[in-house]
């Protein structure tokens, strides 16, 4: 993580709304981190406030804040990003502070926040705080209720935090071309009561989706329903971290659904339930067991379960399209075909042609064939069987029992107890 002291002695950072300079003062800009790293980052426990137990962003980071005359502020950078999507695929995108998405923000209910906004992107730009209760000044929709944010410009937000929970930021300023370039972040609220609802392992992550066609490196911004990457915090498998749990823990994941349509989120291995929802915490007596839950457009949902059962456990969308990458919608089925005749006179024109989906597609989770710069395989990732023939949304939980209160490496693949694996029947 670097700083960005030099912005600070830049002419744009005494760019203030007129509106804002009176609420903000004239005092310097709080720093702006940056981080270049697309792995998850450790949680980012709390130097000064009320206490609570951070959360940990899956592929990302919490942005650091400094605490003025009772003020939580906090400094996001509006900017062209490069994220590597996963290892041999990097994209342009828009984000905050160095990455897609931006960093998560952390705070406390009864925090009195201020959020400083710097525009460098080439158009004007606004933050809306989805699902946090702000004056209608605070809202962030260009020209409702704010001016739009131009180029060079810095603006500030400020309200109270009035409730605990998980929400999200994103634009409400052309905001089709800028969600769809990535700009978005997370929002944790913790209670102002440490001990409510306390979880050992808090895991955070946004649900997106580009179009980015093989070859290119910007996603195609005007894609209503056909995207080809589905991602979680703008990463896709094998890009996306596991998350690490000590047996025993239990566990919250919060995730957020900025895509253009619903995701089915499974979990193998335990059962849990809804915790959180946009509109606060959910009570234990509306609780009921679950293995999946829907997520529907512009939602929130925080699941918990206790991580009693060790092992490498699954945890990906259940729409079997969204764990896949770069995937083609025209393509025939070719199954039962015969294509030995065909092949036969193709390879006379391109000797390296082979056919492709005559007995299923499973091939392609091993197969290592040419594919464009800067794409992905459609199924891809090894695990200790061999291929694991998945993409895009789908990682694990990796529960162990001998780790560390404060460790989240990844701590390799799983043995299993002799005795405790599918094997081959084998009659003699």
């Amino acid at each position: 993580m670097v700083t960005r002291r030099d912005f600070l002695r830049s002419s744009s950072a005494t760019l203030l709304g007129a509106a804002w300079v009176s609420k903000a003062g004239a005092a310097t800009l709080p720093e702006a981190p940056v981080m270049d790293s697309a792995a998850t980052q450790r949680p980012h426990l709390p130097p000064n406030g009320r206490p609570y137990n951070p959360v940990v962003t899956l592929n990302g980071w919490t942005l650091p804040w400094r605490m003025k005359n009772g003020w939580k502020e906090f400094h996001l950078i509006a900017e062209p990003v490069k994220r590597e999507i996963a290892p041999g695929m990097v994209a342009n995108l828009w984000g905050y502070n160095g990455q897609s998405p931006g960093p998560t923000l952390e705070c406390v209910e009864g925090d009195k926040v201020r959020i400083f906004v710097s525009n460098r992107l080439p158009e004007h730009t606004t933050v809306h705080w989805h699902g946090v209760l702000v004056p209608n000044g605070m809202d962030g929709v260009g020209g409702l209720n704010q001016p739009q944010i131009d180029p060079s410009k810095t603006f500030v937000y400020e309200f109270e935090m009035k409730k605990s929970g998980t929400f999200m930021y994103h634009p409400h300023a052309d905001e089709m071309l800028q969600m769809a370039m990535g700009m978005m972040g997370f929002i944790v609220v913790h209670p102002k009561n440490p001990g409510f609802m306390p979880v050992d392992r808090d895991f955070v992550f946004l649900i997106n989706a580009y179009d980015i066609d093989p070859g290119s490196y910007t996603p195609k911004v005007n894609t209503m329903l056909d995207f080809n990457l589905w991602t979680w915090n703008s990463r896709a498998f094998p890009g996306i971290d596991p998350l690490v749990a000590r047996l025993g823990d239990r566990v919250r994941i919060r995730m957020g659904n900025l895509t253009m349509t619903n995701h089915p989120i499974h979990l193998h291995g335990v059962d849990f339930e809804v915790t959180c929802t946009d509109g606060g915490w959910v009570p234990k007596s509306a609780r009921w067991p679950e293995v999946t839950t829907d997520i529907a457009v512009g939602q929130m949902r925080a699941i918990e379960f206790v991580a009693d059962a060790p092992g490498d456990w699954a945890f990906h969308c259940h729409k079997a399209h969204h764990t896949m990458n770069a995937m083609g919608h025209n393509v025939p089925t070719m199954i039962g075909v015969d294509q030995r005749k065909i092949v036969k006179k193709i390879n006379q024109l391109v000797p390296e042609y082979m056919t492709m989906g005559e007995k299923g597609m499973a091939d392609m989770g091993a197969m290592e064939m040419p594919i464009p710069e800067n794409t992905l395989p459609m199924m891809t990732g090894r695990g200790p069987y061999g291929a694991i023939e998945m993409g895009g949304m789908f990682t694990t939980v990796k529960v162990r029992k001998d780790l560390a209160r404060d460790d989240y490496k990844d701590p390799g693949w799983y043995r299993q107890p002799k005795g405790s694996a599918a094997y081959e029947w084998n009659e003699s």
